[in-house]
């Protein structure tokens, strides 16, 4: 969000808690955001059978967030989807 939408680093946390619906205290709580990542279908640390990876993951990133990521418009391009 920093680079994206040039926001301070505050306010690009603030807009990311909005946008997960936990508060900026929970974006640093493993726990708390265990439970957001399977919910939100934005992947976990470490990669378990019937969770998001890769640019599946970026997809649901890049919606949630609204905003573009670079390679997976390259992906998008190159399919033929855009």
């Amino acid at each position: 969000m920093q680079m994206t939408k040039g926001m301070k680093i505050g306010e690009a946390k603030k807009y990311v808690a909005e946008k997960l619906s936990v508060s900026v205290e929970d974006l640093t709580d493993a726990v708390a955001m265990r439970e957001v990542r399977e919910e939100f279908k934005l992947g976990t640390i470490r990669s378990f059978g019937g969770y998001p990876k890769g640019l599946e993951v970026k997809h649901h990133v890049a919606d949630l967030l609204g905003i573009n990521i670079n390679c997976l418009d390259r992906f998008k391009r190159q399919a033929g989807l855009i």
